[in-house]
């Protein structure tokens, strides 16, 4: 704010004609008075930065004037300074001791005035520039304090959602994170082939469900009025209440709720992972239960066939045992039976010896799918 108004204070005609005179070159508008009641009445309309009030005037002195200036929230800001035929160094400090801000001793030249006012505009300038630091500085720590409030919230939701299985828990989370940071949300989850919807109401409207329906695949983000919908390929958040008229705290949320999108789309990813490798999980139980259902099958049929060809083999022996005596046979004839006999008792024992190895090779095989399906787990 660079000096624009000055009010000068004096008893004397001529001595505000002289400052009259001298500020008259100078880019300021000057209002002038005569006393020191008619400074205090004039002053708040006035509103100016600069008061030149003389030290001594009849019945409200300087120092007194300035007292009331600065005991009043709406003037105290004004710079006083003092313009009086006295500059010892006692009357200077009474001066600085009511609030003034400078001191001028009368008579004083044209350069020395104008001196002054050019310093108290200079420090009006960078008084203005300070207020402006303070400001934005002040504006920074309470963005940087919302901010950091909104990330914890941010942080305890992406803590939680790492142990949630299911989409309705999911999306649970997802709708008290985004309320706890003051929105109202419309969410759809696109996952295996089917929609949910969810809202921090309840409920989503037919029209925000034709709104995900015809956007989703438009684009990542779209913002209209104070709405803003995010999309992924799994996830669309649909915000209704997006702040308008405060562009920092807008942007600042936008980026929220653009990073809690991308953290629920990968949480769903993995939902949907976790689903299809126990779905794989699940078939691959249900094949071993069948192929173990398939050999045990062919073992009992190995071991029935084993004991047939045992029952087989039993009468036989006990037939040639009984008969073969009674046939008249020589005995190289009787030999000749025996040893074939034999000889398809051995075939059939090695025979008995492949179903064993069988059965076993059967039994290593169910062992490796039993590891196969405990790794997979």
């Amino acid at each position: 704010m660079a000096l624009r108004r000055i009010l000068a204070v004096d008893d004397e005609p001529f001595n505000l004609e002289i400052i009259e005179e001298i500020l008259e070159d100078l880019d300021f508008e000057l209002k002038t008075v005569e006393s020191g009641h008619e400074c205090l009445a004039v002053v708040e309309d006035f509103d100016p930065q600069v008061i030149l009030l003389d030290v001594s005037m009849p019945k409200m002195s300087g120092y007194e004037v300035c007292k009331a200036i600065k005991a009043n929230p709406n003037t105290q800001h004004i710079i006083v300074m003092f313009v009086s035929a006295r500059g010892s160094v006692e009357e200077r400090m009474e001066g600085y001791s009511v609030g003034a801000e400078d001191y001028i001793v009368k008579p004083f030249g044209q350069g020395e005035l104008k001196a002054k006012l050019t310093h108290l505009n200079q420090m009006l300038l960078e008084k203005d520039i300070l207020a402006q630091q303070i400001e934005d500085a002040t504006s920074t720590a309470f963005s940087a304090m919302a901010n950091s409030s909104e990330m914890g919230q941010i942080v305890t939701y992406i803590e939680q959602i790492g142990e949630i299985e299911t989409i309705p828990r999911l999306a649970e989370a997802l709708c008290q994170c985004l309320k706890g940071l003051g929105l109202n949300c419309n969410v759809e989850v696109r996952l295996e082939g089917q929609k949910h919807h969810f809202a921090t109401t309840g409920i989503c409207s037919p029209i925000v469900i034709e709104l995900f329906e015809i956007l989703h695949t438009k684009g990542r983000l779209h913002e209209f009025t104070n709405r803003i919908l995010v999309n992924y390929p799994l996830l669309s958040i649909l915000i209704l209440n997006m702040p308008g008229d405060d562009p920092d705290k807008h942007g600042r949320l936008r980026d929220h709720i653009c990073f809690i999108a991308s953290v629920t789309e990968q949480q769903l990813i993995a939902i949907s992972t976790k689903r299809k490798l126990v779905q794989q999980h699940e078939d691959l139980e249900e094949a071993i239960k069948m192929v173990q259902g398939k050999f045990n099958s062919m073992v009992s049929l190995l071991d029935k066939n084993r004991q047939e060809n045992e029952k087989v083999f039993r009468s036989l022996q006990e037939l040639f045992e009984e008969r073969i005596p009674t046939m008249g046979l020589d005995e190289d004839q009787e030999m000749f039976i025996y040893q074939n006999v034999d000889k398809a008792i051995q075939s059939s024992v090695a025979r008995e010896e492949s179903v064993r190895e069988v059965k076993t090779a059967f039994h290593d095989i169910e062992e490796d799918l039993k590891l196969l399906s405990r790794r997979s787990e």
